[in-house]
């Protein structure tokens, strides 16, 4: 929860507009109460300006003159008051469709929600994928594969039954889909249009959005399966300090002694967990649209515990528009997902070519016998005890 809550005050930290100081209120008398150079060059270097003069200025029907002398205007407002009212949402608007959306007309706040997910999210987001697989082809070079240490013994142990393969597998291979499509989603017109064209890019893209829609249900499912087979052998526990201090035995020979999963493991597992959950949430308010608000309400109770505050933010916004609270749950969605892919390439490398004997535990269920040993001595001495209890038990009385 603590790494959750973390995750997002660094996301509003990008999304939430800069509170700088706020600059001095200028005469407008020049401009008849328009916006003046002062406010536009203000607004270019982030300061924050009221916006009071224009939201307040949306006609007053009681000081209108008649409609048919020559300045009269329709019920008192003018067009372009009209138009800062459908603006700032204070217009009176009957729509046909009763939708949450329905009566907000202008949302000049998706330029802000555009503008970031074409600039900082694609831009850092691309630096972190391509920054950890670089590492890790970095630390492969210096590290090479770690090995089982002593002498294979050709015996088997049984780490993980065909519930467990299925349950990781399905997560694992729902969340690669779900990431290359959403990564089509936001690279697509930047590197597929240039590379195969509209037409090409218009399949893909439909493509990619049926199914990261309807995968997501095996993603979650998936969540729910691991959590409820592994939440009891990834409780913190005394071992799991020692196995930090360590390293794991990555960086030395020999490695500390663990439970059936280690500290990294349960590190990876709390990841999966947490940001994976944060990640369906986010995702079941964009495939119901308007139906799940999550952030006027976060942001009202970052505000009452001053968290806000304290790292600068000011107060946040607490009435958002329906479309605001889509972009958000969009940056969001995409920004978690690109960290947990990042956690997931580093599981992978492990997984695989980074360490002997590792794969076999999803791939076939049974490992050699001295590699659980080595990497996980603890949970070894539980299996053979309580197949020695087992056994015991099954012995004929004489």
């Amino acid at each position: 929860m603590y790494r959750s809550l973390m995750a997002l005050l660094i996301c509003l930290a990008f999304v939430t507009p800069s509170h700088a100081q706020e600059a001095a209120t200028p005469d407008r008398s020049a401009t008849g109460g328009a916006q003046t150079l002062e406010d536009i060059l203000a607004r270019q270097r982030g300061e924050e300006v009221d916006n009071s003069f224009r939201s307040n200025a949306t006609g007053d029907p009681d000081g209108a003159a008649a409609i048919a002398s020559q300045l009269g205007t329709l019920g008192g407002a003018s067009d372009p008051e009209l138009w800062r009212a459908l603006r700032f949402g204070s217009a009176n608007i009957t729509a046909s469709n009763d939708g949450p959306a329905a009566t907000t007309l202008i949302q000049d706040g998706g330029m802000r929600w555009l503008t970031f997910r074409q600039g900082p999210l694609a831009t850092y987001g691309a630096y972190l994928l391509g920054g950890t697989l670089l590492v890790l082809a970095l630390f492969y070079l210096i590290r090479g594969r770690i090995r089982i240490d002593g002498e294979k013994t050709g015996r088997k142990i049984t780490r993980f039954k065909a519930v467990e393969r299925f349950g990781h597998w399905l997560l694992a291979g729902s969340f690669i889909l779900l990431g290359v499509t959403g990564l089509m989603t936001l690279f697509g017109r930047k590197v597929l249009i240039p590379a195969f064209g509209h037409d090409a890019f218009s399949t893909l893209a439909v493509g990619s959005k049926w199914i990261h829609n309807n995968v997501s249900w095996a993603f979650m499912l998936a969540l729910v399966m691991i959590f409820v087979m592994w939440v009891v052998h990834n409780l913190p526990d005394r071992t799991d300090i020692n196995w930090l201090l360590k390293g794991g035995g990555i960086f030395s020979k020999g490695h500390p002694p663990a439970k059936k999963f280690n500290a990294g493991q349960k590190l990876i597992f709390w990841s999966v967990i947490v940001l994976g959950t944060s990640i369906s949430v986010s995702g079941l308010a964009l495939l119901f649209p308007f139906e799940i608000n999550m952030f006027a309400a976060t942001f009202g109770k970052l505000n009452s515990l001053g968290m806000s505050g304290a790292l600068g933010l000011g107060e946040l916004r607490t009435s958002l528009a329906p479309h605001e609270e889509m972009q958000y749950a969009q940056l969001w969605h995409a920004i978690v997902s690109f960290v947990l892919m990042a956690i997931i390439f580093a599981h992978i490398y492990i997984g695989s070519v980074g360490m002997e004997g590792a794969y076999d535990a999803m791939g076939t269920g049974d490992v050699e016998e001295q590699w659980a040993r080595e990497h996980h001595s603890i949970w070894v001495e539980e299996v053979e005890a309580e197949q020695a209890s087992t056994s015991k038990a099954a012995t004929p009385a004489e």
